[in-house]
């Protein structure tokens, strides 16, 4: 029992120094397995990457916990979590990319962040009047662009996917969607880095498009690309871009 108590002083004391850690510093202990590593981090993603003015700080914070949280890559998490709210993302804000993921990436990935982050939390000692509540007051829907949607959906699969198409409507579009703690436009960056770190490059060329009409550029999606080539590997952009790059080019036409 006693080694019992001493081992869980130890984790906990491990996951505080975790919590507290800052990414753009060095680890000790990747140079001792690959220190070409150390000298990408620090000189290409810290010392370029994150000062490319194509998109801001904020912006890649938060592209970047979506793809750490859908590819359950927490290991790394709690250091950029903390990173994400010296950036300015709000607590409110992390709590709806945790929950608009579990329906983009998974509940599993989403509850995996939760413990986490509930960790980063009670160390800058959020409290949950800074969280966005269960049942806020929504966002007014665009009726007409939803319809559009739904009856396209439904005639696609609604027969054959009563179930999937109906929750669709109205537990993503008339609800999810509409919470207002994360603007349209942040869920859009929110969802599109999710389908490229996952590789759904499917569903992407409907989700560029809703991002484009809440306010995303063509300039600010094509250096979240450039991003997460780094967090979520060059195969998996290199999968979304010509997707991504003929959504572009109908827009322009």
């Amino acid at each position: 029992m006693k080694f019992l108590v001493m081992s869980l002083a130890s984790l906990s004391l491990f996951a505080s120094s975790i919590v507290l850690a800052d990414p753009t510093k060095s680890r000790p202990d990747v140079p001792s397995v690959a220190p070409a590593l150390e000298k990408y981090k620090q000189e290409t993603i810290f010392g370029d990457l994150w000062k490319r003015p194509g998109l801001s700080v904020r912006d890649r914070s938060i592209a970047t916990l979506a793809a750490l949280i859908t590819r359950n890559q927490t290991a790394e998490l709690p250091e950029y979590l903390n990173f994400a709210l010296d950036n300015g993302v709000k607590p409110s804000e992390i709590s709806e990319i945790v929950t608009h993921l579990a329906f983009y990436a998974g509940w599993g990935n989403a509850m995996g962040a939760i413990t986490v982050a509930k960790e980063v939390f009670a160390t800058q000692k959020i409290a949950a009047d800074q969280l966005s509540p269960a049942m806020p007051k929504l966002l007014a829907l665009n009726e007409v662009a939803e319809a559009d949607r739904a009856k396209r959906v439904g005639d696609l699969y609604g027969a054959v996917f009563p179930g999937v198409t109906q929750y669709t409507t109205d537990v993503l579009f008339r609800d999810l969607w509409l919470r207002p703690a994360l603007a349209p436009r942040d869920r859009s960056l929110v969802t599109i880095s999710s389908l490229v770190a996952s590789g759904q490059v499917a569903q992407l060329t409907g989700h560029v498009t809703i991002g484009m009409n809440n306010g995303l550029t063509q300039a600010e999606i094509s250096e979240a690309l450039t991003h997460l080539a780094f967090y979520a590997g060059w195969p998996n952009v290199f999968s979304a871009m010509p997707v991504v790059k003929e959504v572009f080019e109908k827009r322009t036409r």
